[in-house]
């Protein structure tokens, strides 16, 4: 504990938030290239075009966790609230289940994979949280409490729902089914791949040109209001751009709850900065670098004996603990 507050005294004494980026970048590229080339073989154009698309993915889900958790929590003031913990992969879950169910044995591999699939996933989650978030922040009045027992809630009938329509699936129905709702990075389709690509590089587009507008909506409503902004449109517009980020990560690679409130709240701790123009790019380089050094270490020290995001849980459901615990 001790050598962890040593370098923690010595990060932020030595460097400033540019300073930081700049060395954070250096280590992400540094594991990407690390990934892209250890033990090659022979046939390289196969394992660099597979290794290209799990990098893009580990890449699309950094970008949509990150920056999704750091603008739900610049809205909701409050550095324990992920919108993953609002139901979302329980719902994902259920549509995954829904989906099976409703095929009866005839889903065929294309259709699991296909981007009318993707898409109507990600229109589904879409919807249910924007109804959810407009409920929560016109009727509730911020009230965190509320708002974590509204998603416990909602999550458990999820899970209770997609249970019972799961003891009703065949084995050979359930085993698809199981391959669908744990979360894994190389299971994406190239074409879902890039179409998420081009959704990611419109929103970060969006975000990174209201980043001064996300300084002023982290002050609290009274404080937004009186500088001027227009606060409940502004929310919608943020809550909608997340709501997009987190179905896109869901239904591409499944339900991670907690690595977008792990890397947004080192992020807070490492940037040097409450701007979100230095917050945004670190918790985005933090979760690159989480998912890229886990794959290395899970294929090359682990033998593949697990999987990333079952680690990833663990290490992020361990700071949740701490967060709450440090809360109250």
């Amino acid at each position: 504990m001790q050598s962890i507050k040593y370098y923690l005294t010595f990060w932020k004494s030595n460097f400033t938030s540019k300073e930081r980026l700049v060395l954070l970048c250096i280590l992400a590229c540094i594991l990407i290239s690390v990934f892209m080339t250890i033990n090659l073989g022979n046939n390289l154009h196969y394992v660099l075009v597979h290794r290209g698309y799990i990098l893009l993915t580990m890449i699309i889900v950094a970008f949509s966790a990150s920056i999704s958790t750091v603008l739900f929590q610049s809205v909701t003031n409050n550095r324990i609230l992920t919108p993953s913990l609002m139901g979302f992969e329980s719902l994902f879950v259920l549509i995954q289940t829904l989906i099976i169910f409703s095929y009866s044995g005839n889903v065929s591999s294309y259709w699991l994979f296909s981007i009318l699939k993707f898409v109507i996933e990600t229109s589904l989650l879409v919807v249910f949280s924007i109804l959810l978030y407009q409920w929560i922040f016109k009727v509730v009045k911020f009230n965190i409490n509320l708002v974590l027992m509204i998603g416990i809630v909602l999550g458990a009938l999820f899970r209770s729902l997609s249970t019972l329509l799961q003891r009703l699936l065949d084995p050979s129905e359930f085993a698809i089914l199981q391959g669908r709702i744990f979360a894994t990075f190389t299971r994406a389709a190239p074409e879902l791949i890039w179409f998420s690509v081009f959704i990611i590089i419109i929103i970060g587009w969006i975000v990174w040109r209201k980043r001064h507008l996300f300084d002023v909506l982290a002050l609290g409503r009274s404080h937004a209001i009186n500088l001027g902004l227009n606060f409940s449109r502004e929310v919608m517009v943020t809550l909608f751009l997340v709501s997009i980020l987190v179905a896109i990560a869901t239904a591409l690679v499944g339900p991670l709850t907690f690595l977008g409130l792990m890397v947004a709240n080192l992020a807070y701790l490492l940037a040097g900065s409450y701007q979100h123009r230095f917050i945004l790019p670190t918790a985005f380089l933090l979760a690159v670098i989480a998912l890229v050094a886990g794959q290395l270490v899970l294929e090359y020290a682990l033998n593949m004996s697990g999987t990333l995001s079952v680690v990833l849980e663990f290490i992020g459901g361990i700071v949740f603990i701490y967060l709450i615990l440090k809360r109250f």
